[in-house]
């Protein structure tokens, strides 16, 4: 039997998504990926084919509506003429926010939409951008169904002792205050690959680092998650491209109370101004932080590292020790001088670096430590729209 599955992934100015392809009991292969990006500004459409070949890179055409809807009906009409006319058989949405109610991929309906709703105010920089796509697409294609995947997901089966916070233990149960984490569709895929790539590791105890725009990291015991970086919201744990990571909440108090900021302004400060960014006053991207002389460039690269590597010390701790190390995301993928700089802080904890193998660039899985390194370090690859593709099909069909 084969099948195709939609991936969507929206953002407040962007929409992407993924189209794969499933035949028989074999994984999902992709066929399409692409986005809309700018939308409310200067919206543009890309499009590749699995193998990474340019099918379109286009201004939106001036009679689409500049809006999310304009943009998933551009894409609709973009992948039926690519598919002879072929509807997908399920749509898959990553959620970032199932708070305690969801802890593994739901298929949608009005009660689940509703539910969705709800939870907006523990992820209102995210949610809403979530939910409208689910509601477009209900109506644009009512019968086909679309499955929930939740980033926080991966993260619920943590022991209460990691996802509590150290409040009046009430406001855990009744208000839903403790640490969800986040970045749980990657951890996932992580977790379902290092088996082939490294089987002891597998076995035992892993600190992966989802280092991207949005940064994060995750101890894994045996394939499940023990504890993240990320907390309640996530703006916890590292530092990233524009949000502080873990801050003292008297800050935010000294912001409220003696310089008189309001909610707004603290909450575009937190998220849109600090991180890389407010570090080095020249960019959120690390790219242009290693190319740039200004030396607060340099100090924002030193003090995203050195978070990475206290974060991966204190994952180290709550596991009892460490077996492998995993990079991943656009930085961990890709940035060798991050990865160097991390593996040297952590060198005390039998990190041996094999800088050639670091140096290479691939993009396929590969370990680049040394043989005699008591730690494993490994670049791999993630991939959420996989994850969400396979969930989407098994929902679909249960």
């Amino acid at each position: 039997m084969r099948a195709s599955i939609l991936v969507v992934n929206a953002g407040s100015s962007s929409v992407k998504f993924s189209l794969f392809d499933q035949q028989d009991a074999a994984d999902p292969g992709l066929r399409y990926k692409g986005q809309v990006e700018g939308i409310h500004v200067e919206p543009r459409f890309t499009a590749k084919s699995a193998d990474g070949g340019l099918l379109a890179d286009e201004a939106m055409p001036a009679d689409v509506p500049n809006s999310h809807d304009g943009a998933l009906r551009h894409i609709l009409a973009w992948l039926e003429r690519h598919t002879g006319g072929a509807k997908p058989a399920v749509i898959g949405h990553r959620v970032v926010h199932g708070g305690r109610r969801f802890s593994r991929p739901e298929r949608i309906t009005p009660e689940v939409i509703a539910e969705l709703e709800r939870l907006v105010p523990l992820a209102p920089l995210h949610a809403p951008h979530n939910i409208t796509p689910i509601r477009i697409l209900a109506e644009l294609l009512p019968d086909v169904p679309q499955v929930a995947c939740f980033d926080t997901a991966f993260h619920a089966e943590q022991p209460e002792l990691h996802q509590l916070y150290a409040l009046p233990y009430d406001f855990s149960q009744r208000e839903g205050i403790r640490r969800y984490g986040f970045h749980g569709l990657s951890y996932e895929y992580i977790a379902s690959v290092l088996p082939q790539i490294d089987p002891q590791a597998a076995q035992g105890r892993t600190v992966v680092a989802h280092l991207g725009n949005g940064a994060s990291m995750a101890a894994l015991q045996g394939g499940r998650g023990i504890a993240s970086t990320m907390g309640f919201t996530a703006l916890e744990g590292l530092p990233m491209g524009t949000r502080t990571g873990s801050i003292d909440a008297g800050v935010v108090l000294h912001l409220l109370n003696h310089l008189k900021m309001d909610a707004r302004g603290i909450e575009q400060l937190l998220y849109k101004q600090s991180g890389l960014l407010g570090l080095s006053g020249v960019s959120s991207d690390m790219r242009e932080l290693h190319a740039s002389q200004d030396a607060r460039a340099k100090l924002a690269i030193d003090y995203f590292v050195s978070k990475i590597a206290r974060e991966a010390a204190s994952l180290a701790t709550t596991l009892g020790g460490m077996d492998a190390l995993v990079f991943t995301a656009g930085i961990g993928e890709n940035d060798a001088v991050v990865r160097r700089e991390v593996c040297r802080l952590l060198g005390w904890l039998g990190v041996a670096l094999d800088q050639d193998a670091n140096d290479a660039r691939s993009g396929q899985p590969r370990r680049v430590s040394l043989p005699g390194s008591r730690v494993a370090v490994h670049v791999i690859p993630t991939n959420e729209e996989l994850v969400i593709a396979r969930h989407a099909l098994k929902c679909a069909v249960r």
